[in-house]
């Protein structure tokens, strides 16, 4: 049988190659493909998860925290992202999985649930506002910010990596309409 990894293929594939060519001030790019891993549990629970994973995640509502290629997103009061960049997503649910069999909570592998877009330049919230409704200004928005949201008619979650960087992670079968989407509204801005 064939790895999940292996079998994994991005549904944005097509779409960075077939992409408009003109020169615009904000671009869109694929992200790497990450291992990602939803997670709901108490405090002590989150800690601990925290701990094996390298990163302490945050416990103030909408945020993330970032240590290399490792990201925790807060998504409610009690249920986090984690995720991983470049990394198998069956050794680093298998290592947390293990390292939170004492703890009450839950664990969920949803590496192959979704696609990420970067979204950057100067006119990047201009771009996602034209189907976003949120304030994307730096103050209402600021770098370290995350948020499930909607683009147009696609459910994503938004985050705010650096001042003109956004990235946008939405379920593969929303991720074609969302990149057209923002190609489309980034001509326009």
């Amino acid at each position: 049988m064939l790895s999940p990894a292996i079998m994994r293929s991005n549904a944005l594939s097509p779409m960075q190659s077939s992409g408009t060519t003109a020169a615009f001030a904000t671009t869109l790019s694929i992200l790497p493909d990450a291992a990602k891993l939803v997670f709901r549990g108490k405090t002590e629970a989150i800690e601990a998860a925290g701990a094996h994973f390298g990163v302490k995640p945050s416990l103030e509502a909408c945020r993330f925290v970032a240590v290399g290629g490792r990201s925790v997103y807060w998504l409610g009061p009690d249920e986090w992202l984690f995720q991983a960049v470049n990394e198998n997503p069956i050794e680093v649910f298998g290592g947390m999985s293990a390292a939170l069999q004492a703890q009450a909570c839950s664990l969920v592998d949803v590496s192959h649930r979704s696609d990420g877009i970067a979204v950057a330049g100067p006119t990047a919230a201009l771009v996602l506002n034209h189907g976003c409704p949120l304030d994307l200004s730096l103050k209402a928005f600021p770098v370290g910010m995350c948020t499930r949201t909607v683009l147009g008619k696609a459910s994503l979650l938004l985050s705010r990596s650096e001042e003109h960087v956004f990235h946008v992670d939405v379920w593969r079968s929303f991720a074609p309409y969302v990149w057209q989407f923002l190609d489309e509204a980034r001509s326009l801005s």
